[in-house]
């Protein structure tokens, strides 16, 4: 996996914590806590689009929040499982292993307008 690749992974496990501690957070420090993530998860998610697509990185980012927010919720919120959101989250988890698995990081840096 490269780095930039890595950064969207990070980014959508810290779009699970915020997305979680926006329903759940009640003290000062969880709120903190949540905005916290809350602007790492975009800044690493800026930084993985200077390399990669960023309709990708953005479909892969908010996939991988989609699915781990709602498998938490599950398994430690008490939300009932029903076979039906399994099977759509595995569905989902296959696009987005399929946007990456066909998504090449450009080599070089955007072109910028030069201003005449």
């Amino acid at each position: 996996m490269s780095r930039n690749w890595l950064l969207v992974f990070v980014a959508g496990l810290l779009e699970i914590s915020w997305v979680i501690g926006l329903k759940h957070a009640g003290t000062s420090l969880e709120w903190i806590g949540t905005s916290i993530a809350i602007v790492l998860s975009m800044y690493l998610l800026i930084l993985s689009t200077k390399k990669l697509p960023v309709g990708t990185a953005y479909a892969v980012f908010t996939g991988i929040g989609t699915a781990g927010t709602v498998l938490t919720e599950m398994l430690i919120f008490g939300e009932p499982v029903k076979l039906a959101k399994i099977l759509l989250i595995l569905l989902l988890l296959a696009g987005v292993v399929g946007l990456k698995m066909i998504t090449r990081e450009s080599d070089t840096e955007p072109a910028t307008k030069e201003e005449g």
